[in-house]
């Protein structure tokens, strides 16, 4: 039976691109140092990466899912830049609290439940139990933990202030990492260690 691949599971705002309240524009995109060049590495080490996102502006009708289609299209050509690439893009659409329209608020999606993950990991083929999720804040790291996933907190966007909120909800990420460039390499050593266990 062939391998099932792994993947880094991105949260975007505040991990990949700057926060921005409710981006709605690709002229808001705004890449953190060292973002692209640590998805470029997981390209060539040959880890699946996908991006994973809470974009409730759509329900708030701050923008459109067509709106988002070209935000991500942007980050694509930035990425690309540099040589790296995003496999897949799963979003939530739906608001926290309120119903509206085709946008409820009861869904499986939206972080911190772990649908997106699910969800992508069978559309992906991915085994999500020995892949890595990644982002600044604890609705990350709960989705990533629900789903069985390593989970690594960055310290850029709210990393910072969100370390206190895990820690005061005893939900302890596996690592810290400065950013996303230090995640990657925390991912690689991860791997190195699982394959010389596996090999001893």
């Amino acid at each position: 039976m062939k391998k099932q691949p792994l993947a880094i599971f991105l949260d975007r705002d505040g991990t990949i691109n700057e926060d921005v309240n409710f981006l709605s524009s690709p002229e808001q995109l705004i890449l953190i140092d060292g973002s692209a060049e640590a998805i470029k590495e997981a390209n060539e080490i040959g880890l699946k990466v996908i991006v994973f996102t809470n974009q409730s502006g759509i329900a708030r009708g701050y923008f459109t899912e067509e709106d988002l289609k070209k935000i991500h299209k942007r980050l694509d050509e930035l990425l690309s830049e540099k040589g790296a690439k995003i496999d897949a893009y799963y979003y939530c659409p739906h608001h926290p609290t309120e119903g509206n329209g085709d946008y409820k608020v009861e869904c499986e999606c939206r972080k911190p439940k772990d649908g997106m993950l699910k969800r992508a990991s069978r559309e992906q083929n991915i085994d999500l139990r020995n892949s890595f999720v990644i982002g600044d804040r604890c609705i990350d790291i709960e989705a990533g933990k629900t789903a069985g996933a390593t989970t690594i907190l960055v310290l850029t966007g709210y990393g910072i202030e969100e370390l206190e909120k895990c820690r005061d909800k005893n939900l302890e990420p596996d690592f810290v990492a400065k950013d996303l460039r230090e995640a990657i390499e925390i991912v690689k050593k991860c791997l190195t260690e699982r394959k010389e266990k596996c090999e001893a």
